[in-house]
């Protein structure tokens, strides 16, 4: 029988499609370049970590000043490794499934990203247009750890 414990004696570099960096809520009321961090493994990677984005994910929308969750489908976000708005992993583009409290939308990946591993220590969320006033939403970025 296998030792139960062999997976928590594992790191990241062993398993594929790792949650590798995640923020939230994060407002959409306003636009701007770097309005959220994501430490990539929460800041321990030093620079030296390498890793393969696979996924980039928005959901669990909420409404701040409360009542209803109002419809974020139209939110344009884009996702870099700079905080100038540049040097993007995903393109600007809406939220189109963005559309209540159950809803979430997958980012597309731009072309660099599905070619090339990074070793940033952060990615920045853009917003970019269309803002959804008392409204904020998680964001988590999926991915393989190639190396520490």
């Amino acid at each position: 029988m296998a030792n139960p414990d062999s997976v928590g004696q594992n790191t990241q570099d062993n398993f594929g499609n790792y949650r590798i960096a995640t923020v939230g809520p994060v407002s959409l009321a306003a636009t701007g370049n770097a309005v959220a961090v994501l430490p990539i493994l929460r800041g321990g990677t030093g620079g030296t970590t390498e890793y393969i984005i696979r996924r980039i994910t928005v959901g669990n929308l909420s409404n701040s000043a409360g009542g209803s969750t109002g419809n974020a489908a139209t939110v344009t976000v884009s996702v870099g490794t700079s905080n100038d708005g540049a040097n993007l992993v995903a393109n600007a583009q809406t939220t189109t499934n963005l559309n209540g409290a159950a809803g979430f939308a997958d980012l597309t990946l731009s072309a660099t990203a599905n070619a090339n591993c990074y070793t940033a220590n952060a990615l920045f969320l853009n917003i970019t247009a269309n803002v959804l006033a008392n409204h904020a939403a998680f964001v988590s970025v999926y991915g393989d750890i190639v190396t520490f």
